[in-house]
């Protein structure tokens, strides 16, 4: 069975990586079993300078998933480059470093560093609040995501993935913006804007009100959204929201995901993403499935 593929310019073992937000740098998950076997990981969100994020209660749970309102908390990407990476290239998986900013001139500062260091790509995170309009994300417009793509892709040579948030009115609209801004992928779906009240204190649970919701709640709109922005653009798309098994994986996949990413399952299992890719395995034996690729956008529909 073949399971490699090349997503974006990335060769990867397995199509199976771990989501931004949900495993730190990986040194956590390392104690429960070796980096090496993943197709890839993608690191925490990093910014140009620290940030702390924003004050708790920043978590809590929901039926079937979790919100979360972290606020994009790191050590910076001076610290990622100098303690951080050299523990990841100790294992031979794909290393993928989500960005994010408050400007375009953070995000293209930030990828001009990041294009020097020994890392196979950069994912960058449109959901974050531009303080330059009214702290509206990036990428909620078609110009607005097109704009940073495209000046970013200018200072990078490395491959270039753009993360989506779901929360807009056309999917396939800012997902063209970032093929036509030269992105090499796409990543779908971030969290959905959620709120959870505390009956009895009658406040928002979270600190900050609002938060994203991620976990199994959240799969059925991602898959629809994979298998409509499939249709729509023909650079690959990296497939995540509410993955926890290899079911979800082979789902994502047939909807036109050519990798998948596991978030919120990490917090369920530290060995959900090894799992994933065990039983993906057992699906293509079954199945007589002899190379991965078979399965991408294969979905018939009614």
């Amino acid at each position: 069975m073949n399971t490699k593929i090349n997503f974006a310019g990335i060769e990867m073992k397995n199509p199976v990586t771990v989501a931004s937000g949900t495993f730190g740098y990986g040194r956590e998950f390392s104690n429960f079993f070796d980096l090496s076997k993943l197709g890839g990981i993608i690191t925490k969100g990093t910014s140009l300078k620290p940030k702390s994020g924003n004050k708790p209660p920043r978590v809590c749970e929901t039926a079937s998933g979790m919100l979360n309102s972290i606020g994009l908390q790191n050590p910076g990407v001076e610290y990622f480059a100098e303690n951080d990476l050299p523990f990841l290239r100790k294992f031979d998986t794909a290393i993928i470093v989500n960005v994010c900013g408050s400007t375009i001139d953070e995000y293209v500062e930030l990828c001009k560093i990041l294009n020097t260091l020994d890392i196979d790509g950069v994912e960058l995170n449109l959901s974050c609040p531009n303080v330059k309009a009214g702290c509206m994300a990036f990428g909620n417009t078609y110009e607005g995501v097109k704009e940073v793509t495209s000046k970013v892709r200018k200072v990078i040579e490395k491959p270039l993935i753009v993360k989506l948030t779901p929360n807009v009115t056309n999917i396939t609209e800012i997902a063209k913006a970032v093929e036509d801004a030269g992105a090499d992928g796409v990543s779908l779906i971030n969290t959905l804007l959620g709120m959870k009240i505390d009956i009895n204190k009658r406040k928002p649970v979270l600190a900050n009100n609002t938060g994203g919701l991620s976990g199994p709640a959240i799969k059925p709109v991602a898959v629809r959204m994979v298998y409509q922005v499939a249709q729509a653009v023909k650079i690959p798309i990296l497939g995540m929201g509410g993955i926890v098994n290899g079911e979800d994986a082979i789902e994502f996949m047939l909807a036109g995901a050519s990798a998948i990413s596991i978030g919120a399952g990490n917090f369920i299992s530290p060995t959900t993403s090894i799992d994933t890719i065990a039983q993906i395995e057992d699906y293509m034996r079954k199945n007589n499935i002899e190379d991965i690729h078979e399965i991408i956008g294969k979905v018939e529909m009614n």
